[in-house]
């Protein structure tokens, strides 16, 4: 991960502030903000700089670097172009070995969008170098920045403070879904979740293994993980502030720390990649410690499934029948679609627990990379309002999503031949609907919705996080807790 950034707001100009190299935001037919010297000016007459999004020239003035920076045209610049202004000002940064970043945009933009930019910068500086050989040559300053101040007026600098948090949340997500799966196992996970909460004193969190899960009849979940020496963990996170007074959210997150496809083996290429199907619970388990960190009126129940997926002597097969914690039996027809059986038990624990609006995320489906690629994830929900909520959080954190439909036929092709439901039908229809329609068994009457991120958790290809683990689903999860504060 890459060293923690150091971010403040300040309304002071760039020259007043120490920064090394000082980054200006230019609109199409206007001038560079604020107080500069007047090699920007020349910059720009001269052409070398523009005013087009994503163009950069580079000039020294007042003994420090200066980057001229196009934002395109003012009235279409929203909080995603900010987004982007930021890791491309941090890329070409990182090129100068920039310590210490100062930006500067027009002081007339809503709150959001410095805080756009603030998430922008950090989540470009991202690096995950765990595993990586120290070497004298490197220079860990080229690499990382140690500061980034962004000039915001008053009413922007709180919205800044809380982007800063989100994003550090976003990277931690990013480094437990690029640690591979003999670093990360499911009781490793349930260890950073317990050291969380012993740092952030609102958090509280209850890990569970083998014996309680299946002594909590939670046979779905224990099918997924009798086939691995790893001991599974249900991890049980809660935060409560004292004035909350919204209902309580339930995030549940898939965390299989590695998928084989169990006795339905996986094809070996790209097999590696099946350490992101616990991005799901990274999600969740940063989630909740941002809003934590944030302090946000609201309560929050996190429950996360963490397991290994395994083919050996003791795995279940296809055609075993498992019984849930919610009394349904599955035919376990597929050993690879163990995801949505280890939420089908996650879901129903969480609303024995007291959820009253349900979230899940997981890497599902393939089904869903095919019908949206890696812009969108899919949306599947009961409820109305909850749907309409998170695609409003979506589109204000650029985690957007696409609601799919959850039709009563899709449930006719779940019905099991032996038992309840089948957890992998034959006919090939609608696989990411098929799959959220599965998963609706476990929620009752509760409000819920279903993420399926298996598109969007790595390989994200956007500025801020081109390739590996993107850690998306915390933003948009916090983004839509604060449309509960009250």
């Amino acid at each position: 991960m890459a060293g923690i950034v150091l971010v403040s707001a300040t309304a002071k100009e760039p020259l007043d502030t120490d920064a090394d190299t000082i980054a200006v935001g230019v609109f199409a037919d206007e001038q560079p903000p604020g107080a500069n010297p007047s090699e920007l000016g020349d910059l720009l007459a001269s052409g070398e700089a523009r005013s087009t999004f994503k163009s950069l020239a580079l000039t020294h003035a007042a003994g420090r670097r200066w980057l001229v920076a196009g934002l395109g045209e003012r009235e279409d610049f929203t909080p995603e172009r900010a987004r982007v202004i930021g890791a491309v000002v941090r890329e070409r940064a990182r090129e100068l070995a920039t310590a210490a970043l100062c930006v500067r945009l027009p002081n007339d933009l809503a709150a959001e969008v410095p805080a756009a930019l603030t998430e922008g910068v950090v989540l470009a500086d991202y690096r995950f170098e765990r595993f990586k050989s120290a070497s004298e040559e490197q220079d860990t300053r080229a690499k990382h920045l140690e500061r980034l101040v962004v000039c915001a007026s008053e009413h922007q600098r709180v919205g800044v403070e809380q982007a800063a948090i989100v994003a550090q949340a976003v990277n931690a997500a990013r480094d437990l879904q690029n640690r591979p799966a003999n670093d990360l196992t499911p009781g490793e996970l349930a260890e950073y979740a317990r050291a969380l909460a012993s740092e952030i004193e609102p958090l509280r969190v209850e890990v569970e293994g083998r014996d309680a899960i299946s002594a909590h009849g939670m046979g779905a979940f224990a099918a997924v993980a009798q086939g691995s020496e790893q001991e599974p963990a249900l991890i049980t996170m809660r935060y409560e502030h004292p004035q909350a007074s919204g209902p309580l959210l339930g995030f549940v997150g898939k965390a299989v720390t590695f998928d084989s496809g169990g006795i339905s083996l996986k094809p070996g290429a790209k097999m590696s990649e099946m350490k992101f199907d616990m991005s799901g619970g990274a999600a969740v388990i940063e989630a909740i410690a941002a809003i934590a960190r944030l302090g946000l009126p609201v309560r929050v129940l996190a429950v996360v499934g963490a397991t290994e997926n395994l083919p050996s002597g003791r795995a279940v097969k296809p055609g075993d029948i498992v019984r849930a914690s919610n009394g349904k039996t599955i035919e376990v027809n597929n050993t690879d679609a163990e995801g949505r059986l280890v939420l089908a038990d996650c879901l129903h624990h969480a609303v024995s627990l007291g959820a009253e609006r349900l979230i899940d995320l997981a890497t599902l489906t393939g089904a869903v990379i095919i019908a949206l690629g890696s812009t969108y994830a899919g949306l599947i929900s009961n409820d109305d309002e909850l749907a309409q909520r998170l695609d409003l959080a979506g589109r204000q954190t650029g985690e957007i999503v696409w609601r799919l439909p959850l039709h009563e036929e899709y449930s006719e092709l779940l019905k099991g031949t032996y038992g309840d439901l089948d957890n992998a039908p034959e006919a090939r229809k609608a696989g990411t609907i098929v799959g959220g329609a599965f998963l609706s068994n476990f929620v009752g009457e509760t409000p819920w919705a279903h993420l399926d991120i298996a598109g969007s958790a790595w390989d994200l290809g956007r500025p801020y996080a081109p390739k590996a683990a993107s850690g998306y689903g915390v933003r948009l999860l916090v983004e839509l807790a604060r449309s509960y504060a009250s």
